[in-house]
């Protein structure tokens, strides 16, 4: 298995993947926050922004390789709040479409638990796309659903879809 890394930097290289790797998962449908067609101004504000907050310390970028390129990611956003310190969100999990079923997102998921409890948090929560494989595989990681909002979002190439809210408590 290839080893899951936590990217405090961001370097050219690495912007670069970052952005194909997102418009991999829009192209290919994946519901996270972008429709068709892709604007790479966009693409590239949103991982500025990410970047930004990994060095602020209020988001964890995990991402994995192989043969040196990107090809997976995830991300936990802490919650600042004080009454919220407890907990993380799953943000953004993608793995590109030609290394998809091959175990990469199960291991990006355990990653992120395992960093999430080891900065003393005890709850994960995300939103999947009802239905879709993402909610599947957290599913089999013990994530509960929590419930559904229909029409959420319009899906990547138009047309309604609907969102299921998960969360998993951690031993920590």
């Amino acid at each position: 298995m290839t080893a899951v890394e936590i990217l405090s930097k961001f370097n050219d290289n690495d912007r670069i993947a970052l952005a194909g790797l997102l418009r991999d998962a829009v192209e290919n449908g994946a519901s996270v926050g972008y429709l068709m067609p892709i604007d790479e101004a966009d693409i590239s504000a949103f991982w500025a922004g990410i970047a930004k907050d990994v060095v602020e310390g209020s988001r964890v970028l995990l991402v994995v390789r192989q043969s040196e390129q990107i090809v997976g990611t995830v991300q936990l956003e802490f919650a600042g709040k004080p009454n919220g310190r407890h907990r993380a969100e799953i943000q953004k999990m993608l793995v590109h479409s030609t290394q998809r079923r091959k175990g990469l997102g199960r291991q990006l998921m355990m990653a992120a638990e395992a960093c999430a409890e080891s900065r003393g948090r005890s709850l994960l929560v995300l939103d999947a796309e009802t239905g879709g494989a993402g909610q599947q595989l957290y599913g089999s990681l013990g994530f509960i659903v929590a419930g559904e909002i229909p029409n959420f979002a319009i899906g990547t190439n138009g047309g309604w879809t609907s969102t299921t809210y998960m969360y998993k408590l951690l031993s920590g």
